[in-house]
């Protein structure tokens, strides 16, 4: 059963005042669209070319039917429920309020899928460490987890042997001046339904590599596999 499928399953009694986050994609002509989290603290308004660099990829790479725009919602509003995918990110306090904590719970145990990124512009790792708190107080305090370099995430299109691909800012991720060769996620009924990083892949998807000759490869490859995965597992 992939994640539509899960989400039909799902609906019933007041799970149907909405319907899931795959299914409003296809009723309005779309497979996929891109939908950025605007939370009340921090700075949710980061790497602004970076969205419309992964659609690109997406409709170079996959036959999925791709909204062009990027959509901003705010997480507070019960229309993030409906999206396919949510990407949330900044370098500084994520503190969520009662209705952003409603709604990101609601979204994720339904089955939606939220890609968190840490910017890494900071010094002492406050991004990660209160986004890591509102996780525990959500989920609870060990359902954030270490993703083996083999999950399924690294095969879901392109090929990532050696797990999360390599970036050029992520010393500061986590508030521990490490690079880390794994990312963490947090998983229900058995599908993946945070998936977070310490990379900067904003930042790096951020960056033009059409126009830079110099770049050997596309570095928005793996938010392709991101997205596959997320709307397949």
């Amino acid at each position: 059963m992939n994640r539509a499928q899960f989400l039909r399953a799902m609906l019933g009694g007041a799970a149907a005042l909405a319907l899931p986050p795959a299914l409003r994609a296809q009723s309005a002509g779309y497979d996929f669209r891109f939908t950025r989290l605007k939370y009340d603290s921090g700075d949710w308004d980061v790497d602004a070319r970076m969205p419309s660099n992964v659609i690109t990829s997406l409709i170079d790479y996959t036959d999925l039917r791709v909204d062009p725009r990027e959509h901003v919602v705010e997480l507070a509003d019960p229309k993030m429920l409906e999206a396919p995918f949510c990407y949330l990110a900044g370098h500084k306090l994520v503190e969520f309020n009662p209705a952003e904590r409603r709604n990101f719970e609601r979204y994720v145990r339904n089955g939606g899928f939220v890609f968190a990124d840490d910017c890494n512009h900071d010094i002492d790792g406050l991004f990660a460490r209160s986004f890591e708190a509102q996780m525990a107080a959500l989920f609870g305090p060990r359902a954030l987890r270490r993703l083996p370099n083999d999950h399924a995430l690294y095969s879901s299109f392109f090929r990532f042997p050696d797990g999360p691909p390599a970036t050029s800012f992520e010393l500061n991720g986590w508030g521990d001046d490490l690079v880390h060769d794994y990312l963490k996620g947090i998983e229900i009924d058995g599908r993946l339904g945070v998936l977070y990083s310490n990379k900067d892949y904003g930042c790096e998807w951020d960056y033009d590599w059409r126009n830079k000759r110099f770049l050997a490869e596309d570095n928005t490859r793996f938010a392709v596999n991101i997205v596959v995965y997320a709307l397949t597992a």
